[in-house]
């Protein structure tokens, strides 16, 4: 049976895919975050919460043990030192299939009025930093997936389309329900978009901003 390692078990976007993973499969999962009495499990029998800083080595490593696939929903201005510290236990852990979730704009792809609103809203400490962190990534051996999504809705809809690195980004918008649909998608088949870097937009959404903003 597959096992799951989830960084940052309690991010709106890892909570969705934790009830997916529930409810269309058998697969259990670690659920790794800081603070760790934020949680509580569905289902004791297939989920493990456990209490870790994605900075701390040993702590991963051992969160690790027996795991197939480490998903990492992870947030911060550290970002870049979570990723190193994640390569690393993954390495000394022998696990190699992880799938990241970054953002858009890291690689300057959003075109247009859109491109320069992003900038506007990200740039100063948030793209610098997951744009290290995704280097951080790509420079590993892993087989990784990097996860880009367009700007985060909640609405209740499954609707969405990739664009590969080097190609120019689509779309404005995407939900989280999308994108915890990915992730499941990429835990249940490893093999799929390994050391790839996607994209991930909601179809028609083109425009200078977000349809929210």
């Amino acid at each position: 049976m597959t096992k799951v390692l989830i960084l940052g078990a309690n991010g709106k976007i890892a909570r969705l895919a934790e009830e997916e993973l529930l409810a269309n499969t058998d697969f259990s999962m670690n659920l790794f975050l800081r603070n760790a009495s934020r949680m509580t499990a569905t289902d004791s029998s297939r989920q493990n919460i456990i209490d870790g800083d994605s900075t701390d080595k040993e702590a991963l490593k051992a969160a690790m043990n027996g795991v197939d696939v480490v998903y990492a929903n992870l947030s911060g201005s550290n970002i870049e030192d979570q990723a190193k510290t994640v390569v690393a236990a993954m390495d000394a852990s022998s696990v190699k299939r992880l799938v990241w979730i970054s953002t858009l704009g890291i690689y300057d792809e959003v075109p247009g009025n859109y491109g320069k609103w992003n900038h506007q809203m990200l740039d100063g400490g948030y793209l610098e930093t997951y744009a290290a962190a995704a280097k951080v990534i790509e420079g590993s051996d892993l087989d990784y997936t990097i996860i880009r999504p367009a700007w985060l809705s909640n609405k209740d809809i499954v609707s969405y389309e990739f664009t590969e690195k080097g190609e120019p980004f689509k779309g404005t918008e995407v939900s989280r329900k999308s994108i915890a649909d990915v992730v499941v998608k990429l835990i249940q088949d490893p093999s799929q978009e390994v050391r790839h870097s996607i994209g991930v937009n909601q179809p028609n959404t083109d425009g200078d901003k977000p349809s929210f903003y």
